[in-house]
């Protein structure tokens, strides 16, 4: 199987504008993103997804292979749908553009659950019993079946204990990196919303109602993606005395 990782990188990030160019130790996050990604054993090719020239020329001055895409698109899927309906592939992995410490510890199990037939979407989890991310809405929790397979992906605290249960429940929270067959990204782009996704603001949802089913790899390792200044702060710390 061929595997290509494609990096979406949107320049106007909402809460934190041109983050994808942000300095971390000497170079910008997207190198860091893009060199992770291209270390990993297995994937064939890797290319960042840019919407505007500031981004396409800090590529070209780093030597990351790049694809233009439009302005239009509302998700990360949708840009590397673009970009995946160009290039020859059998399994798109979508790395945020993000995500400055991805590495091959999550992505190598997750190419490797395509070796089974029956998956034709796989994405990432890892448990937590930290009581402020289990109820903090920004971390999205799932819910996985006796197979490995998502049930469902919600913001609210789920499995939801009542208070008459003594037994502990295990809370996971999703780890947003995804891969996909090809065919099967092309053709969930193209799905109307649904009232689960607009309710809880996650796109996931809709392939779910449209009856595709998400393997879940779970994972030990901690990401830390870049949203806040103070993200940034962190990640550069980390990067930095991990070099050091």
């Amino acid at each position: 199987m061929k595997f290509i990782a494609l990096i979406p990188a949107r320049f106007r990030s909402t809460r934190l504008p041109g983050k994808v160019l942000k300095d971390i130790n000497g170079k910008p996050l997207i190198y860091h993103v893009y060199m992770n990604t291209r270390r990993t054993s297995g994937i064939d090719d890797c290319i960042v997804c840019c919407d505007e020239d500031p981004v396409a020329d800090a590529c070209r001055r780093n030597d990351i292979n790049y694809i233009m895409t439009g302005t239009h698109h509302t998700s990360g899927t949708s840009r590397i749908a673009e970009a995946a309906a160009r290039i020859e592939a059998d399994v798109i992995i979508n790395v945020q553009g993000d995500e400055p410490m991805i590495s091959s510890k999550i992505l190598t199990p997750l190419m490797e659950t395509f070796n089974d037939p029956a998956v034709d979407i796989a994405t990432v989890v890892k448990r937590t019993d930290d009581e402020n991310e289990i109820q903090n809405e920004n971390v999205v929790k799932a819910v996985i079946d006796a197979k490995g397979f998502a049930m469902y992906f919600s913001r609210a605290t789920i499995p939801h204990r009542r208070k008459d249960v003594t037994r502990e429940a295990v809370y996971r929270k999703h780890i947003g990196v995804y891969a996909y067959r090809k065919n099967v990204l092309l053709d969930i782009v193209k799905l109307p919303p649904c009232d689960y996704e607009s309710i809880e603001m996650l796109e996931q949802l809709r392939w779910l109602h449209a009856g595709y089913r998400i393997r879940t790899i779970e994972t030990a390792e901690t990401l830390y993606g870049v949203d806040t200044p103070e993200d940034l702060a962190l990640v550069t710390d980390i990067l930095k005395n991990r070099h050091s």
